[in-house]
């Protein structure tokens, strides 16, 4: 079933956007169903001034993009954004505090780590990044609604599945460069079979059917 088109999010209502160079953030992560790797987060500062420019360009989810059309956008998005980070939290990170929460660190750890200071950040789902300096805003299905969150998840997108591709040299059994670390078939028959990788999430029920199998 296809989901719902939900309306674009209005920026001008927040009370924070004094103007069109009023600048705002958004973020959002990448990774987070996956089997393999870090859970990763981008962040992006824009003027409201350039929300267009980035719908213009074709910025929206980063699901809905082909590779090519997402490492194109990157680099736009990069020449024109005032600052952008991409951070992440580990696979450690990530069977210590679970999968929310280390979405949510990795999401602190990218507007942490912004240069520039943005009136409000822009946060896609509804769980609120705890400590965040910054007022923030949080957007349901955000990535779908807000082009500055798409941009963030476009960033992050990118990084993490570069990140997968280096890492698929080093665990070349479980097919990573075509599942980016997300459960297919060939990869959790890879997992019964050799067992999980030090990059794997052990809190994740697959990877822990497969260690038990392979202890």
């Amino acid at each position: 079933m296809t989901k719902p088109i939900l309306p674009t999010f209005d920026i001008s209502l927040l009370p924070e956007v004094k103007s069109q160079e009023t600048l705002i953030a958004g973020v959002d992560e990448v990774g987070r169903g996956a089997l393999f790797g870090p859970v990763a987060a981008g962040a992006v500062i824009i003027p409201v001034s350039a929300l267009p420019q980035l719908t213009a360009l074709g910025v929206k989810d980063s699901k809905q993009l082909s590779p090519k059309k997402r490492s194109e956008l990157a680099a736009q998005i990069k020449a024109m954004a005032l600052d952008f980070h991409v951070s992440f939290a580990t696979v450690m990170d990530i069977d210590r505090i679970n999968i929310l929460q280390a979405s949510l660190l990795a999401m602190y750890r990218a507007v942490a780590k912004l240069k520039v200071e943005a009136a409000v950040c822009l946060v896609d789902g509804k769980q609120p990044i705890p400590n965040l300096a910054i007022r923030q805003e949080n957007i349901v299905r955000g990535d779908e609604r807000s082009p500055v969150i798409a941009a963030a998840s476009i960033l992050a997108k990118v990084w993490r599945d570069q990140l997968i591709v280096r890492l698929a040299r080093k665990y070349p059994h479980y097919d990573l460069i075509a599942n980016k670390g997300y459960g297919t078939i060939r990869h959790r028959e890879a997992l019964l079979k050799y067992g999980p990788s030090p990059q794997h999430r052990l809190s994740f029920r697959p990877c822990q059917k497969s260690l038990s199998i392979n202890n």
